[in-house]
C-alpha cells in the first residue's frame, strides 16, 4: 500500500510539472541592467577621447511607417496645426530631429572637410568650410567650428526668424542697462563695470548687461569681487574663442543668460582647456531664459557646464559637443524651453540631481558603451514635459507622474539611424544619433496606461507593447 501511495504521488508531481512546463506563460524578458547608468556608472566624467565603435547594420525599411506628407518624409500629428517640413543636414555631422513636427538641424563640425548643409553662405572655418543652413550667416573662424542660421523649420510656436533681428529688441530696447557692449571684432562698451582689451570683454560687478555683435575670437569674463548677481542678455551675438569659453563666469553669486526675444545667438568655442571646460562655463549658479535662440558649438569639451546648478527655464537651443552636451556639478533642472543636444560622450550629465519639470528635449549621447543620453549620480526625477533620448545607457527616473518608456535594441543600431517615436499611432519625435546606440527613452505626461508605442528605425516600424504603469521596457531583437 505504502509502494503504491509513493508511485501515485510520484506519477502526479511528474503529470504536474509536464503541465506547468508546457502551459506556462513566459515571463517577460529583464532589463539589461548595462543600459541603466544609475546602477553601474562612474559618476565622474573621465574618458576623454570617443573614438566611434564599429556600427551595427541598419533594420531594412519593410514596414509601413506612421503618416507621411507627398515627400515622403514622416510627419507628426500631436498638434492640429500643419508641420510637415523636414530637413536633411549633412552625413559629416549635422544630424537632425524633430519634435511635435519641428525639425532641429545642429551646426557642422568644421573638421569633415568640405561638406554642406542646406542652401545658405559658406562658413570661414578651419576644417574645410562647411555650408550652413538657409539665412546669410558667415562661420566662425579659428576652432574648427561652423555653424547654422535656424533650426529649419517651417513652422513653430514662435514666430520663426529666418535671420537674425535688427537689435535691440522693442522689449530689451525700453530697459535699462548697467552696460552695452558690441563686439565689432575687438568689442566696445558703453556704461559702468565693463573693462575691454581687445576682443575681450571684463564684466567686474553685478548689474545688468546687454551684448551684441560678433568675434571670431573673443570672450566675456565675468569677476565681480562681492559675488554679485549678473543678468547678462544676448541680443544678436555670434562669438567664437578659440582658447577656452565663450562665456567664462568665474565669480558671481549667480549668472543669468537671458536671449533676448526673437534673437539668433550663437558660441562656440576651441583649445584645449581640462578645467573651464565649456563654450559657456560658471563656477557659479548658471540661468538661462528668454524666447530667443542659442547655438553652442564645442570644440574642447562641453556645451554648457558649471561648477554648481544649471538651471534652463525658457528659449530654444541647439548644442553639439565632443563631450557631454550639458555638465553640471550640483543639479541640473530643466522647467521649460526645447532643446536639442549631440553629446560626443554624455548628452545631458549631472553629477547631482536632475529634475525634469516642463519643455522639449531631444538628447543624443556618444558611441562609447558607458555613456548616456541622460545621466544623474543622485537621481532622476521627472514631473513634466517632453523627453526624447537615444545612446548606449540612460539613468531612469527614480520618481515619475506619468509611465515612460525605456526600449533596447540588443544588437545596436547604427549612426544616422533616424529613431520615430510613435505613440498611439502618432509620431511624436524623431531623433538621429550621430553614434552608435542601443537604447531609447520616453517621458511624456501623453503617456498613460493602455497607450501604445510602437518605435521607427528609418521609417520601419519596430516591435511594440501596451503601456502599463510605472516603467516599460522591452527589448527589440
Amino acid at each position: 500500500m505504502k509502494i503504491r501511495k509513493i508511485t501515485a504521488g510520484l506519477a502526479a508531481l511528474m503529470l504536474l510539472a509536464s503541465f506547468a512546463s508546457c502551459g506556462k506563460e513566459e515571463a517577460p524578458e529583464a532589463p539589461d541592467e548595462g543600459i541603466f547608468n544609475s546602477i553601474v556608472a562612474d559618476p565622474s566624467d573621465t574618458v576623454v577621447d570617443d573614438e566611434p565603435e564599429e556600427q551595427a547594420t541598419k533594420p531594412e525599411d519593410d514596414a509601413e511607417s506612421p503618416t507621411k506628407s507627398s515627400s515622403g518624409q514622416t510627419t507628426a500629428k500631436k498638434d492640429s496645426a500643419d508641420k510637415t517640413s523636414q530637413t536633411t543636414a549633412a552625413k559629416s555631422g549635422g544630424s537632425t530631429g524633430t519634435l511635435n513636427g519641428n525639425a532641429f538641424s545642429s551646426g557642422n563640425t568644421g573638421n569633415s572637410g568640405g561638406s554642406s548643409g542646406n542652401s545658405g553662405s559658406t562658413g570661414n572655418n578651419s576644417g574645410g568650410g562647411s555650408t550652413g543652413n538657409s539665412g546669410n550667416h558667415q562661420g566662425s573662424s579659428g576652432n574648427g567650428n561652423s555653424h547654422t542660421d535656424t533650426p529649419t523649420v517651417t513652422e513653430k510656436p514662435v514666430t520663426q526668424a529666418t535671420q537674425p533681428p535688427s537689435p535691440p529688441t522693442t522689449t530689451e530696447a525700453a530697459k535699462t542697462f548697467d552696460a552695452e557692449i558690441t563686439f565689432n571684432e575687438n568689442a566696445s562698451a558703453e556704461g559702468v563695470n565693463v573693462e575691454t582689451d581687445g576682443p575681450v570683454v571684463r564684466i567686474t560687478a553685478g548689474g545688468d548687461y546687454i551684448v551684441r555683435g560678433s568675434s571670431s575670437n573673443g570672450q566675456i569674463y565675468i569677476n565681480t569681487a562681492a559675488e554679485e548677481k549678473v543678468e547678462l542678455t544676448l541680443d544678436g551675438l555670434d562669438l567664437s574663442c578659440s582658447g577656452g569659453p565663450a562665456i567664462f563666469v568665474d565669480e558671481a553669486k549667480r549668472c543669468v543668460i537671458k536671449l533676448a526675444d526673437g534673437t539668433m545667438n550663437y558660441l562656440s568655442d576651441g583649445g584645449n582647456d581640462k578645467v573651464n571646460d565649456g563654450v559657456i562655463f560658471s563656477n557659479d549658479t548658471l540661468r538661462l531664459k528668454g524666447d530667443g535662440y542659442l547655438e553652442l558649438n564645442a570644440g574642447n569639451a562641453h556645451g554648457i557646464a558649471s561648477d554648481d546648478d544649471i538651471i534652463i527655464e525658457s528659449g530654444e537651443y541647439v548644442i553639439n559637443s565632443i563631450k557631454s552636451g550639458m555638465i553640471a556639478n550640483d543639479n541640473i533642472t530643466l522647467n521649460g524651453g526645447s532643446m536639442t543636444i549631440f553629446g560626443g560622450t554624455n548628452g545631458l550629465k549631472s553629477k547631482g540631481t536632475m529634475n525634469i519639470n516642463g519643455g522639449d528635449f531631444l538628447i543624443s549621447g556618444g558611441s562609447k558603451e558607458e555613456k548616456s543620453s541622460i545621466y544623474a549620480a543622485a537621481g532622476l526625477y521627472y514631473t513634466g514635459g517632453n523627453v526624447f533620448a537615444a545612446g548606449n545607457m540612460v539613468t531612469a527616473p527614480s520618481t515619475a507622474v506619468s509611465p515612460y518608456i525605456v526600449a533596447e535594441w540588443k544588437g545596436g543600431l547604427a549612426a544616422e539611424s533616424t529613431v520615430g517615436f510613435v505613440l498611439n499611432g502618432v509620431e511624436y519625435a524623431s531623433l538621429t544619433p550621430r553614434s552608435t546606440f542601443r537604447c531609447v527613452m520616453m517621458l511624456s505626461p501623453d503617456i498613460t496606461v493602455g497607450s501604445t508605442f510602437e518605435p521607427y528605425v528609418n521609417g520601419s516600424a519596430q516591435q511594440g507593447i501596451t503601456v502599463a504603469d510605472g516603467m516599460n521596457y522591452f527589448a527589440v531583437e
